[in-house]
């Protein structure tokens, strides 16, 4: 049976990996709150080249993961370019 999932797509700025140094604890920590609650399934930055980074999300409420957004200190410190949540309907796997 086919289940919603929400995804965060983030745009990353430039440099992204020198910049952001200051500002990964409490995002990874930020997550991880999430990872707990489960309300987050999985998350991680694309690689070569690190652009953006995609959140997978269990929650059925688009504003959990906006709230999660305007708490991310990524996007507060501008590293995060642009963003956009998409409901995602999964059909193989996701159990």
């Amino acid at each position: 049976m086919p289940t919603t999932r929400f995804v965060l797509l983030y745009d990353y700025v430039e440099n992204v990996v020198e910049k952001r140094a200051p500002f990964r604890s409490d995002h990874l920590a930020l997550a991880n709150e999430y990872l707990e609650r489960g309300e987050i399934e999985m998350a991680g930055a694309f690689a070569d080249p690190v652009d953006g980074a995609a959140f997978v999300f269990t929650v059925g409420d688009r504003a959990r993961v906006e709230a999660f957004v305007a708490a991310d200190p990524y996007v507060a410190n501008g590293l995060v370019s642009s963003w956009r949540i998409k409901p995602w309907t999964v059909v193989i796997g996701g159990d």
